[in-house]
């Protein structure tokens, strides 16, 4: 007999595995709207200027990626508490992309950290060197390039499962660094009966396996999760304080899945040898 409480986890476990499975479609529907958009584009910028010129042409209805959320008008908005977070540092993502995954270039022997100086707080997270080297390394080169700063962290979920997901350059949860990672560490003794334990950073993926980029997620609660995403680092009593203030301003959409209300953005992400 399946109980209540295995019942909600998998449910949960269910529903995070769909939103994956839809984001990987909508980077093929991207790819393929893309194609056809470049093929007309030609048509479209003479008659853009057309419409320009006779003052017809409008704002028009703005679509979004699958598994976006469209902001309500400002009269449909509940009213929010006041955001925790400071103004993010001066500066803008930089846009960039590799063919394939760096040489390693770390010590898989020593200890490493990775720092996170967001505008809510610092999240110092302590890294699996040994168990993930693939994931570190990446880390490590990621952050050299500044590929994480001025990056916002695009989704906070509240319900079924408690993460927030940080890394996609287009704070949208389709970019990535140009080159996917290898599944690592998936056999951690931390996780157990299926949950990452409040603490645990992992990595997000497409629901394939192998498919890792530079998205990550943070883990404020315990989550019920399939073993699927590599723990690569664990967040210590302060940087889970920070994740607290976060999920308590909530996320946009009120289902419990979208961006987080609180102004989340990395100014600065660092990978330290000790």
């Amino acid at each position: 007999m399946v109980s209540q409480e295995q019942r909600r986890r998998q449910l949960a476990r269910e529903k995070f595995l769909r939103q994956q499975q839809r984001r990987t479609e909508a980077r093929r529907k991207a790819r393929v709207r893309n194609s056809a958009i470049a093929s007309v584009l030609g048509v479209i910028v003479i008659g853009a200027v057309a419409l320009y010129t006779t003052h017809v042409l409008g704002d028009g209805d703005k679509k979004t990626d699958a598994g976006a959320k469209t902001t309500p008008s400002a009269s449909a908005s509940p009213s929010k508490a006041p955001d925790p977070c400071r103004k993010p540092a001066a500066g803008s993502v930089k846009k960039l992309s590799w063919k394939k995954e760096p040489a390693m270039s770390i010590d898989t022997s020593a200890k490493y950290t990775l720092d996170l100086a967001t505008t809510c707080g610092d999240i110092p997270i302590a890294l699996k060197t040994s168990a993930a080297p693939h994931t570190v390394n990446s880390f490590d080169f990621l952050a050299g390039k500044g590929y994480f700063d001025h990056t916002k962290c695009h989704r906070l979920t509240t319900q079924g499962i408690y993460v927030l997901q940080c890394g996609d350059p287009q704070g949208t949860g389709m970019g990535g660094p140009g080159y996917t990672l290898p599944d690592e560490n998936l056999k951690d003794a931390g996780l157990k009966k299926n949950t990452y334990p409040a603490g645990t950073v992992a990595m997000a993926n497409t629901g394939q396996k192998h498919t890792g980029g530079s998205q990550f997620f943070l883990v404020y609660k315990d989550s019920p999760l399939p073993p699927q995403y590599t723990p690569f680092g664990t967040i210590d009593a302060a940087g889970l304080k920070v994740l607290d203030k976060i999920a308590k301003a909530g996320e946009s959409t009120g289902q419990g899945d979208g961006a987080p209300n609180a102004t989340v953005v990395i100014n600065k992400a660092t990978v330290t040898k000790s």
